[in-house]
């Protein structure tokens, strides 16, 4: 395995050298998510407003941005890992990204998260899930490898 310098690796994360199409959708779901994370970080009551969440107090305002910002930490993640087309990244996101909604499921039935929330991760992640996943098999099939062992 190379290792590259600071220098080198910050010139490709700019020039988005032989993206793969997985990679490209792992790059922009974390865009999206990094959209998510200012909208909560900037009007965090709109967005809990969009997802029928009940008003916030101001130390749920507090924790709300809290987890806006984290958010945003793993936007920025799957948008490095996907421009330097990290393919340990991008295959791990397809083995996290479907544990989603059960998950949310699961919150949802125990009356932990709200339907709309659990609705709308389920959604994203699951949707993004799928559209990675074709990627990365169209990737396999033009490069002539099969998804069989």
């Amino acid at each position: 395995m190379k290792t590259f310098t600071f220098s080198e690796m910050l010139d490709h994360l700019l020039r988005r050298d032989a993206q793969s199409r997985a990679a490209r959708t792992v790059e922009i779901f974390g865009w999206i998510m990094l959209v998510e994370s200012l909208a909560i970080l900037l009007v965090p009551s709109t967005v809990a407003g969009w997802l029928q969440l009940s008003p916030l107090s101001d130390q749920a305002t507090i924790y709300f941005r809290i987890g806006g910002l984290l958010i945003g930490g793993l936007g920025m993640l799957y948008v490095v890992s996907g421009r330097l087309s990290a393919n340990g990244f991008v295959f791990a996101s397809m083995i996290d990204r479907p544990l989603v909604p059960p998950m949310m499921a699961i919150l949802w039935y125990f009356n932990i998260v709200p339907g709309t929330l659990a609705l709308a991760f389920s959604v994203l992640d699951g949707s993004s899930f799928l559209w990675t996943l074709w990627a990365w098999r169209t990737d396999l099939r033009a490069s002539g490898k099969t998804s069989n062992r």
